[in-house]
């Protein structure tokens, strides 16, 4: 299932909306290459998200992001998974403009779900009193920045359920 259009593949949205999970799929799906903004940042520099943010600070952080949303927007065929923000930086957004741009999106309580359930990954972003109410929040200051992308829901869906409804889209509006 090829597709003729080599556009780079951009999953965005909130922590906890199956981005990565969704991204390897569809990049296996489609033989292109995967790359986890956020997994390649911690490579890079050798030390976790949350490390960089405790040592560096999150200007730091976001600057990184942008060298490799500078460095992703000279290259195509790549299935991308990005941190939350990434997407929200008015100069990723420029330099990944040429690319199909998907913000996946779950409900609060899905996320909470999701996200507490979730031992391995510990989000600076909520190490708060109550993450919940930490997340509604979150989404709400970045509603408008993510109302800007076509919006796929991953609520009570399998992430194979997820990864063929994005694979329709592109293939329906290629």
């Amino acid at each position: 299932m090829h597709n003729k259009d080599n556009k780079n593949i951009i999953l965005t949205g909130f922590m906890g909306t199956g981005k990565t999970t969704v991204g390897k799929l569809l990049a296996k799906k489609l033989q292109r290459e995967f790359i986890d903004t956020d997994a390649l940042i911690e490579t890079r520099q050798g030390r976790t998200i949350q490390a960089i943010f405790a040592e560096s600070g999150e200007a730091a952080f976001r600057q990184m992001e942008t060298d490799i949303a500078r460095e992703l927007g000279e290259k195509e065929g790549l299935v991308i998974s990005t941190g939350g923000r990434f997407m929200l930086n008015p100069a990723n957004i420029q330099v990944l403009s040429n690319s199909w741009i998907f913000c996946l999106v779950a409900a609060p309580e899905e996320l909470v779900a999701r996200l507490t359930r979730d031992k391995e990954n510990r989000r600076p972003l909520l190490d708060v009193p109550d993450p919940g109410e930490r997340i509604i929040a979150l989404l709400q200051e970045r509603q408008k920045g993510y109302q800007r992308f076509i919006q796929i829901t991953t609520d009570n869906k399998p992430p194979e359920d997820v990864a063929k409804i994005l694979l329709e889209h592109i293939t329906h509006n290629s």
